[in-house]
């Protein structure tokens, strides 16, 4: 058993029935109140093409809190059961489901991190187990869907590049149909496109780590997650701390031949996020705003002149923006900067370190300073247009056509 199996874990072995010797992925979803949408992404889960290499897994967390009404973990016991009888049914030799229960989970961590904590190591002891320490955890969600080729080009993006610790997964909300309110796809429509401006934005300032994390569309290796202590227990934003521990090793892929879609609807269960966001459009029925593209002119401007404190020494702020100057400030700067470049041997070296300082937490720490003293959020339409002129192109005028439109360059379709 490895050390964070002996160490870091909060639980022993939850499965009793052992995996086959072929096991290389499972798919682990956290579930809480989600007696009507599990099944469904179960359902789409075993419409899913199997890789020929390898067997899968599939581990249901279903999980409530010290916190939770008797009723709520009444609620959920009975999810559970009905998910256990589905996964008898329609488990078979090479794709099996598990469901476990997570109840009186303490009420400083219980929620979406811990709960894929549970189920994340697990699937590194029964991959462990079976001697496969290379095989791959996969993040889904209990409201989430996805293509028929899912496990298939997960698997087979970790099969070809041996190098990669982690990847992110190209996601759709969907758009239009009757399951939802036409207000709450609207509400997606904006929300979507504000994370990609938001992510095409840093790429387009030189920020070398952009990455998308969305907790059901992202994946690691089993030995890696170990390497990097394992998936955190925050309630909310898990997805974006944990895929950023792997980004400054330059080993995390982006798999776009495949598709995962999570769901558009509101929630209220964390504090940010999708589903909150959702609702909070749907209750103010105002606009959907990002950060300014001046905020981003801003950072770029600072990338771009990274190269001078390599070569000078004395090299100063004084020529930057205001609000990265005042930013930098108050990260004490000239101390930190000094400090990477003592460490370096080589302008790539001190890239690479000042990026390790500079992550996409100081990045976003940074647009929310410049949006508080500076340069106030706008419109995400507005936003997204600026950014696709800034590629030579005449950008749409609606925020359905804007989306569409990034999502064939995330994808790599088209641009």
């Amino acid at each position: 058993m490895t050390r964070y199996l002996q160490e870091r874990t909060l639980f022993g072995p939850l499965i009793a029935a052992a995996p086959t010797s072929e096991l290389g992925l499972v798919v682990v979803i956290p579930a809480r109140d989600e007696e009507g949408s599990l099944l469904q992404a179960l359902g789409s889960l075993v419409d899913c093409e199997l890789p020929a290499d390898c067997s899968v897994e599939v581990i249901v967390v279903v999980n409530t809190s010290e916190a939770d009404s008797p009723d709520d973990v009444a609620r959920n016991v009975r999810s559970a059961e009905i998910a256990r009888e589905w996964a008898v049914a329609h488990s078979s030799e090479r794709l099996h489901f598990h469901v476990l229960e997570a109840h009186n989970l303490p009420r400083k961590h219980a929620g979406v991190g811990l709960a894929r904590k549970i189920g994340m190591d697990e699937a590194c002891r029964r991959l462990e187990s079976v001697g496969h320490p290379r095989g791959v955890i996969g993040c889904y969600d209990a409201d989430s869907a996805c293509d028929p080729n899912y496990l298939v080009e997960l698997e087979a993006l970790f099969r070809r590049d041996e190098k990669c610790q982690a990847c992110s997964i190209y996601f759709e909300h969907p758009l239009e149909g009757d399951e939802f309110s036409p207000e709450i796809y609207d509400a997606i429509i904006h929300y979507e496109l504000h994370l990609r401006t938001y992510i095409n934005a840093q790429k387009w300032v030189g920020f070398p780590f952009a990455t998308q994390t969305i907790g059901s569309s992202m994946a690691v290796r089993c030995d890696a997650y170990q390497a990097q202590n394992g998936m955190n227990k925050r309630q909310a934003g898990e997805d974006f701390y944990f895929l950023h521990k792997y980004t400054p090793l330059g080993q995390v892929a982006e798999l776009t031949s495949t598709r995962v879609i999570p769901s558009p609807r509101e929630s209220h269960r964390v504090p940010f996020g999708t589903g909150k966001a959702v609702g909070e459009l749907l209750e103010s029925g105002e606009r959907c705003l990002t950060y300014s593209p001046e905020s981003f002119l801003d950072l770029r401007s600072f990338f771009e002149g990274l190269d001078d404190w390599w070569e000078n020494a004395d090299a100063g702020t004084t020529e930057l923006p205001e609000s990265v100057r005042t930013f930098l400030d108050a990260q004490s700067f000239a101390e930190r900067i000094a400090e990477i470049r003592a460490n370096a041997t080589s302008l790539p070296a001190f890239r690479t370190r000042f990026f390790k300082w500079f992550n996409a937490f100081l990045v976003m720490k940074f647009l929310h300073h410049s949006r508080d003293g500076y340069h106030p959020d706008v419109d995400v339409t507005q936003a997204a247009r600026w950014l696709l002129e800034q590629r030579g192109e005449v950008a749409p005028d609606s925020a359905r056509e804007l989306l569409l439109r990034w999502r064939e360059i995330d994808r790599g379709t088209n641009g």
